[in-house]
This record gives C-alpha cells, sequence and structure tokens, in this order.
C-alpha cells in the first residue's frame, strides 16, 4: 500500500475479475475505492477458492483496501442511491452493461466531467469471459504438444484488462485536469486480447508466414528454451536470452566440442543467434538431455547461478506458497484481519517505492460494512433517512 492516489476516490460496480481488479490495483495505490454490491453479495462474492465457511478467498483478496457499500440494485430507490453516488464522486468502474441505469449517458445527467471506465466482453457488448476470448485468439491451438488445444487456468485477459482499465482511468483522470471534460472509457475484452497478439506480432506473423507455428510442448518460440530433466528426477525450465547466458550454458554443461561439431557441420554459430539455436533444435536438445540428465538438479542450479543463466525448477503452487524467499519473508506479504477469519499473507502493493515506506496489506470489507458512513459523507443523508432505507431493505450494513 502507497498514498500516492491520496485524494482520489472511485466508485466501483463489477463483478469477477477483470474490473474488481482495477479497483484493487487503484486502492493498494492509496485510492478510495468504494466497491457498490447486491445486499448479500454480487455474483462473485461465494466464488471458489471458499473456506469451509463458504467465504471466498478469491474475493477476499480481490477487494482488499476497499470500502463497501451494500444496497437493493434490483429496487428504482437502490439504483438511484448508486447513480447519486457515481455522480457525487465522479469516477466510475464498473463491468455493468453499456446501456441501462448504469450507461453513462445517464450518469453523467448533472455531472459532464464524470469519468467512467467501463470493461466489457465483447466491444458491441455481448458478453465474454476471459476463457471464452482466449479462444478466439488462438492461444490454445500454440499451448501443449497438439493436437488437442490446451487451456490456461490462469486468466490473463482479465489481469490485463484489469491492470489497462487502472491506467485507462488515470489517464481519463488527468485529461479532465486539463480540459475539464469527462468521458467514458471502454475496455472490451476481446481488444485487449487481440490487441495484446498483435503488439507481440502475433497478427503479423500470421499474416506474414500465412501459417500457423508448430505445436512446441513446452519449448520457448524462438529461442533455445526448454524443459530437461536431472539425474535426480527434478523437471526444470531453461531459457536463453542472451549471448553471454548461452557462452555460460554450455561452458557449464561441458558441452562447448559437441556444440562446435554441430555448428562445424552445419554451417552456422549459435554465439549471438536465438533464431538458429531454436531452428537446430533437432541437433542441440538431444545433447542437453543427456548432459543435464547426468547430474543433480542442486550441483546443475549452484553451476547455473554463477553462470547468470536463467532457470527454474517446476514445482506446485503449494510449494511457492511455502516458500520463504516468495512469501514470508517478501515485504509484499502482511498480515490483514480478513473477513474470513483464515490468518495467511496478504499480498500489498506489487510495486515497491524506495523513497516511501510500504504500508501493510488492508483488508477487505464486509458486504456493507461502509454503506452508513459512505451515504451520509458523499449524499449527505440524515442518520435517521439511512435508518429507515436499512429497514425498508433498500440498504444494509455489515
Amino acid at each position: 500500500m502507497y498514498n500516492l492516489l491520496n485524494g482520489l476516490s472511485v466508485i466501483e460496480a463489477s463483478s469477477f475479475v477483470a474490473s474488481p481488479t482495477a479497483g484493487l490495483y487503484l486502492a493498494q495505490m492509496g485510492a478510495e475505492v468504494i466497491r457498490v454490491d447486491q445486499i448479500g453479495g454480487g455474483p462473485d462474492f461465494r466464488r471458489w477458492p471458499v473456506t469451509e465457511g463458504n467465504d471466498s478467498l478469491y474475493w477476499e483478496n480481490l477487494n482488499r483496501a476497499k470500502k463497501s457499500v451494500a444496497l437493493d440494485l434490483g429496487s428504482p430507490q437502490g439504483r438511484e442511491l448508486l447513480q447519486e453516488l457515481v455522480r457525487k464522486t465522479g469516477q466510475f468502474v464498473t463491468n455493468f452493461p453499456a446501456e441501462g441505469f448504469l450507461s453513462h449517458a445517464k450518469l453523467s445527467e448533472g455531472r459532464a466531467d464524470l469519468v467512467t471506465v467501463r470493461v466489457m466482453g465483447w466491444a458491441d457488448g455481448s458478453p465474454a469471459l476471459d476463457y471464452t476470448v482466449n479462444n478466439s485468439v488462438g492461444y490454445p491451438m500454440m499451448t501443449g504438444a497438439g493436437p488437442e488445444p490446451v487451456n490456461h487456468v490462469l486468466p490473463a485477459w482479465d489481469l490485463l484488462t484489469g491492470a489497462y482499465a487502472a491506467f485507462a482511468m488515470l489517464a481519463a483522470v488527468q485529461k479532465r485536469a486539463v480540459s475539464g471534460e469527462g468521458m467514458e472509457v471502454r475496455i472490451p475484452l476481446s481488444d485487449v486480447a487481440i490487441g495484446t497478439v498483435a503488439n507481440l506480432g502475433g497478427i503479423a506473423e500470421m499474416l506474414y508466414t500465412g501459417a500457423n507455428r508448430p505445436r512446441l510442448g513446452n519449448a520457448v518460440y524462438g529461442l533455445f528454451g526448454r524443459d530437461f530433466v536431472t539425474a535426480d528426477g527434478v523437471r526444470t525450465m531453461i531459457v536463453v536470452v542472451t549471448p553471454r547466458q548461452w557462452a555460460n550454458l554450455v561452458a557449464a554443461l561441458k558441452l562447448e566440442d559437441a556444440v562446435a561439431a554441430i555448428e562445424a557441420e552445419r554451417g552456422i554459430s549459435f554465439a549471438s543467434d536465438d533464431g538458429l539455436r531454436f531452428n537446430h533444435r533437432d541437433a542441440l536438445y538431444p545433447l542437453f538431455e543427456a548432459a543435464i540428465g547426468a547430474r543433480s538438479h542442486a550441483d546443475l542450479a549452484a553451476a547455473f547461478d554463477a553462470g547468470g543463466i536463467v532457470h527454474s525448477a517446476y514445482r506446485t503452487m503449494l510449494d511457492a506458497a511455502n516458500d520463504p524467499a516468495l512469501v514470508a519473508d517478501n515485504p509484499v506479504f502482511g498480515a490483514a484481519a480478513n473477513p474470513s477469519g483464515f490468518d495467511y499473507p496478504a499480498a500489498g502493493s506489487f510495486a515497491t517505492v524506495p523513497q516511501l515506506e510500504r504500508q501493510a496489506p488492508q483488508p477487505a470489507p464486509r458486504n456493507g460494512a461502509d454503506s452508513e458512513e459512505i451515504l451520509a459523507e458523499r449524499l449527505g443523508l440524515p442518520s435517521g433517512t439511512i435508518a429507515a432505507l436499512i429497514d425498508a431493505g433498500t440498504v444494509a450494513q455489515a
């Protein structure tokens, strides 16, 4: 947590991953993020993984450092309260549909400088999820050995979209500071996905070659990179990205003569050309498989570390969670009073600002924990009015 965005308040009405991620990143940099949900929680409130008490660990971590207002969004009065909160605050992040009671046109009535950042599925407003968008841009057909597609479990497009949405909010606020103009920024998952494919050269590659890439399993396209198994059965990934790393890898494995023989036979030099190492992997891989398979992982890891060679053994997420360097001794993590009651390391800001003291991670709110405070401060509602709204079931507290 850092207070870099102190003074910026954002209303968030969202669910699942992308839109809550935008709010999370803003909150971790010091913005006041007020999440407004249906009383009892939105559609993601119990999403797995959950505890035995059915508390969502997913929800608890994507909503850290936020405040919570719980409204009956199915009622006209509840919707009006949310609309007024957005207008009074002036910054809004959502993945609600572009039309309807949370449309930018409706919300900006009486608040022309409103900034709305809207996460969408497809640009035409039709729904999509990370896992369906990923299929549409072709990555599952590049993953694994084939021929079956391989879906990944990481919601990459959700996370990229959430980060882009947080960036877009700050960009729009900066523009407004100069021009006084409000705006809506729409960020479809599909555009983030296909745009990222283009940024990585994929669109140009497909149109240039007129063909799909070969399925490579765990090999890295265009580089010398693959998984190998050590003498003691440890599967480890090795990736070479610089000439120095290549030279040090060959030396660490004592393969200078064998590699030189391939170079002489084929009339090439692997010293500084990633593409040649990739194209001639049929000759290189057997050499490296044998050399790595003859030595223990500990022996190789020491040699690789000394040579600045990039490598990592495969392990489970449980292994990672118990790695002190990654978690327990990592300043990104700290203690927080989690609503679930389960005590575990909580992640704060991924960024480190050496000039500032890192603040402890904050817990997620309970549904409705801040309803009374926010309605009083933002809308100026007296306590009697708020009590009547609570009695009517329009507003809920934790």
